[in-house]
Parts: C-alpha cells; sequence; structure tokens
C-alpha cells in the first residue's frame, strides 16, 4: 500500500488532453530510509569520508553500543553499514535478524559468541584490530569488548533489501527460523582457512572462510589485473550472497579507471590514497574535455570510505595509493556480484570492467586516459616523498599491461 499521510485520498481523472498524475514528485523514503529514523542514531549520506571514524555517534538502544548509519549515494536500497562502538569492558546486546552481516574490526579487541535457539553450547572465538567475521543468518550472537577502551566495529548487511521488501521489523528481528545449512555445529566453523580456491564463476582467487584474523596484513595472491603487480582475494563468508573483495597496489602505481553502476564502497584499510569518480557520460579523458570540475575526489586513510559509483548509471572510478606503504582496499557490494546480474543461465558473459575500452569493455588503458591523471598522481607523490613506479612504457598506445580488474 502506499503512505496516502496529508493526501487526497481520492483519485481525480485528468480533464481534456491532460495528464494524470503529479508529473514531479518526491522520492518517497523507502521502509528501510524509515527504520534507520526510528533507530534515533546519526544517518550519514555522502560520497565518501576521509575516515570513518570521524563520525558521530548516538547511544543505539537496539544494540547497547552507540552508532552511526552509513549510507553512502549510490548503495541507497541495495545493502545497509553502519559503524558501532562497543563500550570498554563491555558487551552488545544479544541480537538476530534474518538478514546477512559482516563486521570489519576497526579499533579494539574482543570475543563474539554465536548460537542457534536449541544450541547449549556457543561458538566463541576471538578477533582484534583488522579482523574481519560473517554472522549467520538468523543466528543469535553477542559482541563483547575484551578491553577497557571503547572497540569500534564497522559492519555491511543485507538489511535495506529485507526491510524494504517485507516491511515489518518484527519478521526480521523475532523470526524462529533455523538456518541450518548456513551455521553448523563444526568446532572450526570459525577457525581460520587459508586455502585459495577458484571463484566458481569467473574463476577468480577465493577463500571460503568465515573469519580472517587481519585482513590488513594477509596474504593476497597475485591478479595483475587491478595494476601491474596488484593482489587480491575474494572471501566467502557463511554461506553469504554479499560480496566483497581484498585488493592492494604496489607503492606508487595506480589502478586503471573502469566503469559500472552503483552499489560498491571502497573502504581503505592500509596505506592512504584517493579516488576520482565520474560519469561514464563525461568520457575517458574529462579534464581535457574542460569537464575536470564534474569529476569528484575522496582522499582517505584507514578507515576512509568511498562510493565507487555514486549517481546511477555507469561511473568511471580510479584508485590511487599515495603513502610509502602499498594501498590495501576491501570492496562491499551487498548480494550486487558484478557476475550475477539478472539474466538467461548459460549465457556467455565477458568481465566488461577488467577489458579494456579497445577491447570491448569499460576498462580504460593508460595510453588512453587523461594525461591529467598522471601528472596530478606523480606531483602528488613528489609531495609525499614517495618514487613512482610506473612504467613509461604503459602509456604507449598498444603496449597492454594485464586488463584491470572489475569491481
Amino acid at each position: 500500500m502506499h503512505d496516502l499521510v496529508g493526501r487526497d485520498s481520492h483519485w481525480h481523472e485528468p480533464s481534456g488532453d491532460n495528464r494524470a498524475g503529479f508529473g514531479k514528485f518526491e522520492r518517497p523514503k523507502s521502509p528501510y530510509d524509515v527504520f534507520m529514523e526510528s533507530e534515533d542514531i546519526p544517518v550519514f549520506r555522502g560520497i565518501g569520508i576521509s575516515k570513518v571514524q570521524n563520525l558521530p555517534l548516538k547511544p543505539w538502544k537496539r544494540t547497547g553500543g552507540k552508532g552511526s548509519f552509513i549510507q553512502l549515494y549510490g548503495t541507497e536500497g541495495k545493502w545497509g553499514s553502519f559503524v558501532v562502538e562497543v563500550p570498554g569492558a563491555g558487551a552488545l546486546h544479544p541480537m538476530r535478524h534474518l538478514y546477512e552481516e559482516i563486521y570489519y574490526v576497526i579499533e579494539g579487541r574482543g570475543t563474539t559468541e554465536v548460537w542457534l535457539d536449541d544450541e547449549k553450547k556457543r561458538h566463541v572465538f576471538e578477533w582484534q584490530q583488522g579482523s574481519l567475521f560473517s554472522i549467520p543468518v538468523n543466528a543469535w550472537f553477542r559482541i563483547v569488548n575484551a578491553s577497557s577502551a571503547p572497540a569500534l566495529l564497522l559492519a555491511g548487511n543485507t538489511a535495506p533489501n529485507l526491510l524494504n521488501l517485507i516491511k515489518n521489523t518484527g519478521a526480521i528481528f523475532d523470526n524462529p527460523y533455523r538456518f541450518g545449512d548456513r551455521f553448523s555445529n563444526a568446532p572450526d566453523f570459525y577457525k581460520y582457512k587459508g586455502d585459495v580456491l577458484p571463484d566458481p564463476v569467473r574463476g577468480l582467487a577465493m577463500r571460503s572462510t568465515n573469519f580472517i584474523p587481519d585482513i590488513a596484513n594477509c596474504d593476497l595472491p597475485l591478479d595483475n589485473r587491478r595494476s601491474p603487480g596488484s593482489r587480491r582475494i575474494e572471501p566467502n563468508m557463511t554461506g553469504n550472497s554479499f560480496y566483497l573483495w581484498i585488493g592492494e597496489h604496489q607503492t606508487g602505481r595506480y589502478s586503471k579507471a573502469h566503469a559500472h553502476s552503483s552499489c560498491v564502497m571502497l573502504i581503505c584499510i592500509k596505506g592512504k590514497g584517493y579516488t576520482y569518480t565520474w560519469p561514464e557520460s563525461l568520457g575517458p579523458r574529462p579534464w581535457e574535455a574542460g569537464k575536470g570540475a564534474e569529476v569528484k575526489r575522496i582522499d582517505y586513510e584507514p578507515v576512509g570510505i568511498v562510493s565507487a559509483a555514486p549517481g546511477g548509471a555507469n561511473w568511471c572510478h580510479q584508485h590511487f595509493g599515495v603513502s610509502k606503504e602499498a594501498l590495501r582496499l576491501t570492496a562491499w557490494y551487498g548480494p550486487n556480484h558484478p557476475a550475477r546480474d539478472p539474466g538467461q543461465a548459460g549465457e556467455k558473459l565477458i568481465d566488461f570492467g577488467a577489458i579494456d575500452m579497445d577491447e570491448g569493455g569499460t576498462a580504460i588503458p593508460y595510453s588512453m586516459e587523461d594525461p591529467y591523471i598522471r601528472a596530478e598522481y606523480e606531483a602528488h607523490l613528489a609531495r609525499e616523498g614517495v618514487p613512482s613506479r610506473m612504467d613509461p612504457e604503459w602509456y604507449k598506445p598498444g603496449v597492454k599491461t594485464g586488463s584491470a580488474g572489475g569491481d
């Protein structure tokens, strides 16, 4: 049912040749928007922020901690995020919910307890700064702070997807269904598994593990798609459809720009850098075309965030590390796997963001990018005292460096 509050409940047929309807109207709040407002904590909306530690926090009755919602432009309705502070030597309230949820530890150390209604034994695992873990759907969990100082965690979930569809918080938070296929009694359920497997859809490096002790320093296999020498892994956690990857660019190197639609939030977890993003309609050389003012930029450090495509349709985006240590990022998509868009089963697809423009993809080869990008990057490195490791040969037409990795 549509919300009729404040409107005439009687529909008026248009007269003559006039069109029906208002013509222009305000986008209504989604059920998830209403839910965020009802929780009475801040909601950050924007393209990004240099570090989420700067977000204002407010007591959050539902969790027992302090929190702030995050809704970057381009992620609205696609998935949700928030930061939560766990009080020193305290714990968050026990909770369960029908949506998937992952946590990245920004600050602190502690434990998480996970269990099902009919289980006496609780799975307990320890976490620290840099840890990443997933909560199985509808399992009870409790996050406990082991330090006297507050702990801060960043979360991503599929709450908007469920709340916008079901429109009932009781069905989300008080549902008794047991997802036995998502959570087992295996004693090693939260033991880190470092085996590298091929992603069955695209053949990229993947780890099936429900816990990673430290994603800022964990081993990453060579990938070479995003930039020469880049590394990347996809964690596959608790049977989730929530998709993410962890990647790294070598010091003094930057990624090729590439384009896709909205949904991705990039999170800086090591080093520092910046991201340029612009509508694909501006072309591969927006500065040269006199449209540089329309390009958006976010500078970040750990733990900074940026929306890779903040405004609908396809946006180009490009990531630059400028510190003396490698730039490591994790990208969160929610349930929007880039290789699982709707379509006919068995249809042959290409990894369009991983294929250069001159080969039919959306990645901009270094030889075709705006000259401003290289000049500005090298000037920024010089200010930081970091040598450039971008080979001049890569900018020559026809020279291939491997395809830029698709988000």
